[in-house]
């Protein structure tokens, strides 16, 4: 007969616990409410000390020179004079005498109190300016870590998430919160990171079948005896393919351009911008527009394929969406305060001021919530702002009088 076997063991529990230890004593931990009471109370406490010194001496000083009624007694008649109270000469009598002395020793002790009100005063504002100046540097040394972190914070602000605080020191609260700062930023720098990545892959992974599509269509258009209507169906998916390559690089590009450019070069904006129009005279020729503006030299430091791209993609946008006749556009370049400046202008449609934002927005285009048209896959302005975010620069967008738009890039040099 066989044995019935036994029912599985349940696991062992964790030993571990992963919650943070608890301190035996957590009044202890020095924090910042503990540090700023002892340090204000140790303060407060010296400049007691230091005061109720000063105040003594002078209480002392007071009461001596208060008491410092001198007495002089001359002839055989033992005459009474005192050189602090002249009035005792002129006495006839002891009443008179006696109210002499009194009111001499009131005028010498008024004197003592005035004259240690006045130095007290003097003491009180000395240690105070002493306080102020002591106060003001003790602040600035406990707040430096709030510094560090805003620093840190506003390169981050700027796309750059590889910057950690790493703040070293008590483990107070300031600390606390630059350590959890760091955890966010590592989890938001995997995230950015992790998504990039995908997008990279999958655009290269795009790229070779939209490539052998063309390939195959392209063989298939080459053979004369195609009939006309595949002929005509290979036309449309050959420019569906030409499309889906354009989305694919431009996400391509769009990955690349999120990341902070690490290798800088000296690239002037002016060579940059006219390559771009040499690359779109002949689109504009066929459309009838005009290219004009003066490109002065502003040279920055960066990427020069990904600069070009950026003057590249405005002008395109700007000859391609523009009146459909006496249309132009502007391409200038110069340094203005201490900036590098690419502005591109266009006549074209009225842009209402409210739907600049979505212009930069992926697969976005003005009043259409998708892309439609055959003008492009709707990732030119978001590539432009992307690149330019990289290289340490802002993109402005402004509608201009009677149609178009005013694009304003500044870099800084």
């Amino acid at each position: 007969m066989a044995s019935t076997p036994a029912p599985p063991q349940a696991p062992p529990k964790p030993t571990w616990d992963p919650r943070s230890p608890q301190l035996p004593f957590p009044w202890l931990r020095p924090t910042i409410r503990i540090r700023l009471t002892l340090l204000y109370g140790g303060m407060f406490l010296i400049a007691g000390i230091m005061l109720l010194s000063i105040i003594y001496l002078l209480a002392a000083q007071a009461l001596h020179e208060g008491s410092g009624q001198a007495f002089t007694v001359t002839g055989s008649d033992y005459d009474v004079s005192s050189p602090t109270c002249p009035q005792l000469d002129a006495a006839s009598n002891q009443a008179q005498f006696s109210a002499f002395l009194k009111q001499c020793d009131a005028i010498q002790r008024q004197h003592a109190l005035d004259d240690l009100l006045s130095r007290s005063l003097l003491a009180l504002l000395g240690l105070a300016i002493i306080a102020f100046a002591f106060g003001y540097a003790m602040a600035g040394r406990v707040l430096s870590p709030l510094g560090r972190i805003t620093r840190t914070a506003r390169a981050v602000a700027g796309s750059d998430l590889s910057r950690r605080i790493e703040l070293d020191g008590p483990d107070d609260e300031l600390k606390e919160l630059a350590d959890t700062f760091d955890d966010m930023l590592e989890r938001l720098q995997r995230a950015f990171t992790a998504q990039q990545r995908f997008v990279g892959n999958a655009s290269h992974e795009l790229r070779t079948p939209l490539a052998i599509n063309r390939t195959l269509l392209e063989v298939h258009l080459s053979d004369p005896g195609a009939p006309v209507e595949l002929q005509q169906l290979g036309k449309t998916l050959l420019a569906t393919n030409e499309r889906s390559e354009q989305l694919v690089e431009g996400l391509l590009l769009l990955a690349r351009s999120d990341n902070q450019i690490v290798e800088r070069k000296p690239v002037d904006l002016a060579e940059v911008a006219e390559q771009a129009v040499d690359q779109v005279n002949g689109e504009a020729a066929a459309k009838g527009v005009l290219i004009r503006g003066e490109q002065k030299p502003a040279v920055v430091q960066g990427n020069g394929v990904l600069l070009e791209r950026i003057a590249l993609n405005l002008v395109q946008n700007a000859v391609r969406y523009n009146v459909p006749e006496d249309g132009w556009v502007e391409v200038t370049t110069e340094m203005q305060h201490g900036q590098a400046v690419l502005v591109v202008s266009n006549t074209g449609p009225v842009v209402p001021a409210y739907e600049i934002d979505n212009l930069f927005e992926p697969f976005r285009r003005l009043r259409t919530e998708r892309t439609g048209s055959d003008k492009g896959v709707g990732l030119g302005l978001s590539i432009v702002r992307s690149v330019a975010r990289a290289h340490g620069g802002h993109i402005a967008a402004q509608p201009r009088e009677g149609g178009g738009l005013v694009m304003r890039v500044t870099f800084p040099v």
